[in-house]
């Protein structure tokens, strides 16, 4: 496998620039997940890696080769698309080793790799069948034994999983990470799904305006948003905010809109007016005089561990807190919250974030 390094690459269409000086590295056999919303310029960069689209500027390098002049059969890269693109005619066996025969591999080379493929993907017992005959997510498997075949360098995947249902979105994302593991594989993986970044990346590239906002692993973008997009991008439900005066001339607190003050637990370079965001399990109804605030319960989701209320502060403010998942509340309870310090984040006007230390 192979390490990926992008150096200062751009991209235009027309006038339209929408990957702007951008440099990044992804590691030798590292899964390495672009999120970001549409429009955000993630499956631009993963065919421009691919060479399906040019790089106007900078350098690309796969496996130590200059490769942005190569074309994409000279790059070492195979590509896994959202469509499956398999042909109805052929059976998966036939789908799989389609490319090998066209590049002029011989018949007991490809017989080798197609059933190693198979194995890898646990899919023997498919080779003759049509893809008719297939589910969806066998389909998509078919889709990446007819990459693994190639023996690539790296593995690039755009958003593979949107075509399938939900229940087997889960069990094709649970047989990707395996495969992954398996293979310790080079994979640059696009999507617009948090759950997929969440559970298959070892870091997420956070892609927004034609720029990355944060690298980092999952837990690292979660738990510390480098920025107010990042925060209120990653997350589901997402993160409440709120606007604060803040007061750092003692021990610093944040007064919230409905005149509720908040410990802080964080450096923050100075008092004023900042946005305040904090995830839903870091605010909990408090029945042990821990409550900072009263609010007004609206809609309660019961998920079984856990209970999200959706409440209103008595300045309008609205926000989402979270219960056990035997909570007694119910729609129109006024209840008391309480915060964790620890899980406040605060932005400036700038956007820049500030955590706790």
């Amino acid at each position: 496998m192979a390490e990926i390094e992008l150096a200062g690459v751009s991209k235009s269409f027309g006038t339209v620039k929408v990957i702007d000086d951008l440099s990044l590295t992804v590691n030798d056999g590292e899964f390495v997940v672009f999120l970001g919303p549409s429009g955000s310029g993630k499956s631009t960069l993963l065919r421009m890696i691919a060479g399906l689209e040019t790089i106007d500027g900078g350098a690309l390098t796969i496996g130590g080769v200059r490769s942005e002049h190569l074309s994409p059969g000279q790059r070492g890269v195979a590509m896994v698309f959202q469509n499956y693109a398999l042909y109805p005619h052929m059976s998966v066996r036939g789908n799989m080793s389609f490319g090998l025969r066209n590049v002029g591999f011989n018949k007991s080379e490809i017989e080798t790799r197609v059933n190693a493929a198979a194995k890898i993907l646990e899919m023997e017992e498919l080779l003759h069948r049509k893809p008719s005959q297939l589910s969806g997510g066998q389909r998509q498997r078919v889709a990446i034994g007819r990459a693994i075949v190639k023996e690539p360098k790296a593995f690039l995947f755009d958003e593979p999983l949107s075509n399938l249902d939900a229940s087997l979105r889960v069990r094709t994302r649970v047989e990707l990470a395996e495969l992954h593991h398996r293979m310790k594989a080079t994979m640059v993986y696009v999507t617009h799904d948090q759950t997929e970044a969440m559970t298959l990346a070892d870091r997420i590239v956070v892609l927004n305006d034609r720029k990355i906002e944060q690298i980092g692993t999952p837990m690292e973008v979660y738990l510390r948003p480098a920025s107010r997009f990042v925060a209120g991008f990653v997350g589901s439900p997402g993160m409440n905010f709120m606007q604060a005066d803040v007061d750092t001339s003692a021990k610093p607190v944040a007064r919230i809109g409905n005149g509720a003050e908040l410990k802080l637990d964080l450096e923050i370079p100075r008092s004023g007016s900042y946005e305040l965001g904090i995830r839903p399990e870091g605010v909990h109804v408090a029945s042990d005089g821990s409550a900072a605030t009263k609010a007004k319960a609206g809609v309660v989701e019961r998920l079984g561990e856990r209970t999200l209320i959706y409440c209103t502060l008595t300045d309008g403010t609205e926000l989402i807190a979270q219960d056990t998942g035997r909570s007694n509340v119910a729609p129109g309870d006024e209840i008391d919250l309480g915060f964790d310090p620890s899980a406040i984040h605060l932005f400036d006007q700038n956007g820049q974030a500030y955590h706790a230390t």
